[in-house]
């Protein structure tokens, strides 16, 4: 039971200071979860509170490699417009 943080981090230090058991580290490339530090915050918060804040789709993942955020999840955006209007502006 752990979560981890994956390579689309920005090191925007958000998650670290909010994290209750201190499992978020700052580390190169990018931050870093301990995983027999973290709790998923189990027992003091209802949220994940890495993922609550993180201003980054897909970074925070779960044990299976599933998004905390999933596409769409911060923007609004749905992800089959997105791959759209990507793909308009790689036909440019």
């Amino acid at each position: 039971m752990a979560l981890q943080i994956v390579d689309g981090c920005v090191n925007c230090w958000a998650c670290e200071p909010l994290c209750p058991s201190k499992a978020i580290y700052a580390a190169i490339p990018h931050f870093l979860i301990d995983a027999k530090k973290c709790t998923e915050c189990d027992g003091d918060y209802a949220d994940k509170q890495c993922a609550s804040i993180c201003p980054v789709e897909q970074v925070i993942v779960d044990s299976q490699g599933e998004a905390l955020n999933p596409p769409g999840s911060l923007t609004g955006i749905p992800p089959e417009r997105w791959e759209r209007v990507r793909a308009e502006i790689q036909a440019r």
